[in-house]
This record gives structure tokens, sequence and C-alpha cells, in this order.
């Protein structure tokens, strides 16, 4: 089982004016690569809040995989990536590449994202796009590959060549 925490970044969200529904969508899609929810929230568009909810996830419950949602784009208010490199000690760009490639085929907008990914400890932090068609483009394009990610990052990928 992967233990997974969902971090939503959306002043319109934190305040209730709109509900979470790419969240959901990441809930319901973690469970097809054995994964469980262990801890989720939504937080305002601020570096300094999702930073410290990123290194509570990572730092203090050891989760394996943390999904964040929203702030990628180039809004004055889009502080996700930054807060993320932040925090993570390796980058993984492919993740973020190969979202960007995928979704650049039902969208040239996909490559407006600024997300990134990235280590820290041992645990895996992707950034998603905010809005919910966008998420489920994205999970798509790379749920197969997360698990053995992670079994990498904790030491217990078998055979990485295939």
């Amino acid at each position: 089982m992967i233990k997974v925490g969902i971090l939503t970044c959306s002043d319109k969200g934190s305040r209730g004016e709109r509900p979470d529904e790419s969240g959901k969508i990441i809930r319901e899609m973690v469970k097809k690569m054995d994964g469980e929810v262990f801890f989720y929230e939504v937080v305002p568009d601020d570096k300094e809040v999702i930073s410290k909810k990123l290194k509570l996830m990572a730092d203090r419950f050891k989760l394996d995989l943390i999904l964040t949602t929203g702030g990628t784009g180039f809004s004055k208010r889009d502080v996700t990536p930054e807060a993320t490199k932040s925090v993570i000690k390796k980058d993984v760009p492919g993740i973020p590449e190969i979202i960007r490639l995928k979704g650049f085929k039902n969208s040239p907008r996909a490559i407006l994202s600024r997300a990134v990914a990235g280590i820290r400890g041992n645990t895996l932090i992707i950034n998603l796009p905010g809005s919910p068609k966008g998420v489920k483009e994205s999970l798509m394009a790379i749920l197969q590959i997360i698990p053995h990610g992670i079994d990498i990052i904790k030491g217990e990928a078998k055979e990485c060549g295939s």
C-alpha cells in the first residue's frame, strides 16, 4: 500500500468558495495503484503554508507520495512549484515533462504549467494542475510508474530495467 497525501492549493477553495473537485479525483485515482489517503487538506496559495504542509507530510507522517493540485500557473498567487522546490532534495524532471507532453495533446495550454516533481527523504512529491480535467489526464499519464518510483526511493525495487 502506498501512503498518500493530497494538498489542494487554492485561495477560493481554502475559503470554502469553491468545492475541491480535483482533490476528489486524486483520491479516487490513487486507489488504482493501491494508494490510501492518509492526509488531505485545502490550503491557500501561500508559499510558506504549502512548504510547511509538504514538510509535515514527508517528515512527520512519512508519506510515500504527496500529490498537490493547483497553483502551478502564471498567476501571481501561483506558488506551488516554488514551495515544492524549497523542500525537495532531488528533482524528478521526467514526471512533469511527460505530464505536459501528454496534456499538450489535449490542450496546447498544458505547456504553460510550471509544475515540478521531486523527492524529500523517502517521499515523492508531484505537482498536478488545478483543474479536474488536468488532474485526471496528468494522473493517467503517470499512474503506472509511481509505484515503481516509490519502490526505488524506499530501496525495495528489485529490477529497474524492463
